[in-house]
């Protein structure tokens, strides 16, 4: 045993004793525990073919190896020969030490096989878990995966071909779709009444978390226990007990907080420029598992994610080199961040500007106040021009939003702003309904305002000021540079908005009710601000949609759209533009109720079996006046239905029913004789 260093106490005499007396569950499985409360199914689905094919060829190494491990697998009676109709191909990969690792292929069965919708926790929310705790173990299992069994009717659907038989698993092995949400099901009944209180699972990684060390040992003796209840095997190597800090699920985890791994963000840095969309994407794929300890990730990879559209020509520009820089540069100087404790006074600090909102969730400790999490959003267009107020209370809901899971439910948290808008709004006798909806929201919290100058509120001010802080809106019409630069275009070209747009930038402009704020041309008119939008196909179709499309919106009429659109925004179609959007939207068409009776059914008449049985009649006009000055006249056609012979009778235009019978009569049926 190496010498434990002043964190790791996994060679005090306490714990060496408690290990000593459960050195069975440290031993490598080798039978099928039997009658285990989960077993692994492989459910199919209906009328499905089994899948199969032919042997992969293989080097004399490859062939030594699988024949070894062929025969130690028998052994321990994990697999057995098979005469299943399935048969899957194996192969080898390389280890990162040059072992040659078995792998089956088991894609074709997968692809039949009736998906487990069962969850894996998420890694954030077991990580929150850890606040208050200083000591930590960490146990993993000896081939997990090999210690569940399948269900003896689901076991010939596993068989796999080699060169040296048939042969079919009786433990659940690598591969299978359903493996790991089996395995999670399993780890999570063995584990149930411990979870969340001293003890976090995710598949075969067990973290046992407590307080003091008395209370850590006597976790650490239920946890061993359970391991020899339910026949589970730990591997020793990989273990990790009595320590003050520990990497767990990709994370470096003390008493302080979680920051990232060190080798992972040595990984990022040594990683070369990226040559292809699949470089891309793995860099990005890496770098975002860290995302939340880097301030405005997405802002600072939004030039490398454009890289990963495969419809357009690969261009590693000096955009998408600065972003790998200072995304290598942010993995670096990432912070501590605390974890959340619900025993602590908890605060939430907010800021509004006019590019950006900012939050600061922090927990005081007894000495200074930590930041557990933090985040910073540009402001959408729809309230870009809103108020400082009303941003503030924006601020507010998108920060019980991302932190509801800490404070639904918590009593007394602070809300610290320099801009109260919670006393101006109660205030009020009447606020619109967006402003209410908010309300509403926020009153389900317990907390009480905390008003503090500007000044003093430096960490959300700077969050919400910053433009590099600032991470993408979840909106679809969001402050960017190309929305803004998309907005100056159609100003330039716009006949209403161009001499207007020129006159607001030249540095003596008239005295108009336009002026410019940020790249955007607003108008004074009712009493505000409104965002003049130029004529842009795509920007007034985008508008349209994020006020009557999204769910959000409820999808409200021609009126209201018009109403909420003429509280932000102006230009001179958007009454006729937004009355022809609404209107030609699809479920709009589909779900509006009618306010008229049913029409009556359509059908078709019978074909007349000879000339003269039937006749089709209509009137037309009035046409224009003859030159006689004889007034507008009325003409009636008269249709055969079967010849298709046709004769216009003329009559006045202010005639009576009586009159055009008449007509009919004596142009038609007296003179031709129909009828």
């Amino acid at each position: 045993m190496t010498e434990s260093s002043p964190t790791d106490l996994s060679s005090d005499p306490q714990v060496v004793r408690l290990l000593d007396g459960f050195t069975d569950i440290f031993k490598s499985p080798t039978v099928v525990v039997p009658d285990r409360p989960i077993s692994h199914e492989i459910i199919l689905e209906a009328g499905v073919v089994p899948p199969k094919g032919c042997i992969y060829r293989m080097s004399e190494e490859e062939l030594e190896v699988l024949h070894a491990q062929l025969d130690d697998l028998l052994d321990k009676g994990w697999i057995r020969p098979s005469s299943s109709p399935y048969g899957a191909r194996v192969l080898f990969v390389r280890k990162k030490n040059k072992d040659l690792r078995l792998c089956i292929d088991y894609h074709k069965l997968n692809a039949q096989t009736v998906k487990n919708a069962g969850p894996l926790p998420r890694i954030d929310d077991l990580l929150e878990r850890l606040g208050g705790a200083i000591f930590f173990s960490k146990l993993d299992l000896k081939s997990g995966y090999h210690q569940i069994s399948i269900r003896p009717q689901d076991r010939y659907k596993s068989a796999f071909k080699t060169w040296y038989g048939h042969i079919e698993w009786i433990v659940m092995p690598f591969g299978l779709t359903n493996a790991p949400t089996t395995f999670q099901t399993a780890m999570t009944n063995a584990f149930r009444a411990m979870l969340d209180r001293f003890v976090l699972v995710h598949l075969d990684d067990i973290l046992v978390y407590s307080r003091t060390l008395e209370d850590h040992l006597e976790h650490l003796r239920r946890v061993l226990e359970t391991f020899c209840r339910v026949k589970y095997k730990a591997n020793r190597d990989k273990c990790k007990f009595v320590s003050q800090e520990l990497e767990y699920l990709g994370h470096f985890v003390t008493s302080e907080g979680i920051s990232p791994l060190s080798n992972k963000i040595q990984s990022i840095q040594e990683w070369s420029e990226p040559k292809t969309v699949k470089n891309v994407r793995s860099f990005l794929g890496l770098a975002s598992y860290y995302q939340r300890f880097i301030k405005g990730f997405s802002k600072i990879t939004a030039p490398l994610s454009k890289l990963q559209c495969e419809d357009r020509p690969f261009d590693f520009d000096d955009h998408a080199r600065t972003s790998l820089l200072a995304l290598k540069a942010a993995l670096l100087s990432a912070e501590v961040l605390r974890i959340y404790d619900p025993l602590l006074p908890t605060r939430v600090t907010t800021d509004a500007s006019g590019y950006g909102i900012g939050a600061v969730c922090e927990q005081h400790d007894g000495v200074d106040w930590h930041p557990i999490e933090y985040f910073s959003k540009k402001v959408p267009v729809v309230h870009s021009i809103d108020d400082a107020r009303k941003k503030e209370l924006l601020t507010f809901v998108h920060a019980l939003k991302r932190w509801r899971h800490f404070l639904l439910g918590r009593q007394h948290f602070r809300w610290v702003t320099d801009n109260n808008p919670l006393v101006f709004y109660k205030t009020q006798d009447m606020v619109n309904s967006t402003i209410a909806c908010w309300m509403t929201f926020i009153d389900q919290f317990d907390f009480f305002p905390d008003h503090i100058p500007s000044k003093s509120n430096r960490f959300a001010d700077a969050l919400s000021r910053h433009p590099e802080h600032c991470t993408a809106v979840y909106s679809t019409f969001e402050i960017d540079d190309d929305l803004r630069d998309s907005f100056i275009r159609g100003y330039q070209v716009d006949p209403e908005f161009y001499d207007k747009y020129a006159n607001c930038s030249s540095p003596n402009p008239a005295s108009l009710h336009y002026r410019i704020q940020e790249g955007y041309l607003l108008v004074h008119s009712r009493g505000k601000d409104l965002l003049s939008v130029p004529r842009d196909l795509h920007l007034r179709t985008r508008l349209l949609g994020e006020f009557h499309d999204a769910p959000a919106t409820g999808h409200f009429g021609v009126n209201r759209t018009i109403g909420r659109l003429r509280e932000r925004f102006w230009w001179p179609d958007l009454l006729d533009d937004t009355t022809r959007y609404c209107e030609s939207y699809e479920v709009y068409r589909h779900c509006k109720s009618r306010n008229h009776r049913p029409y009556g059914e359509l059908r078709p008449v019978p074909v007349p079996l000879c000339r003269r049985e039937a006749i089709a009649m209509d009137i037309t006009g009035p046409f224009p006046k003859h030159k006689t000055e004889v007034d507008g006249i009325l003409t009636v056609t008269v249709v055969d239905r079967l010849t298709k012979f046709a004769m216009f009778l003329p009559f006045r235009y202010h005639a009576k029913a009586l009159e055009s019978g008449k007509v009919l009569y004596a142009g038609w049926i007296r003179t031709k004789g129909y009828l």
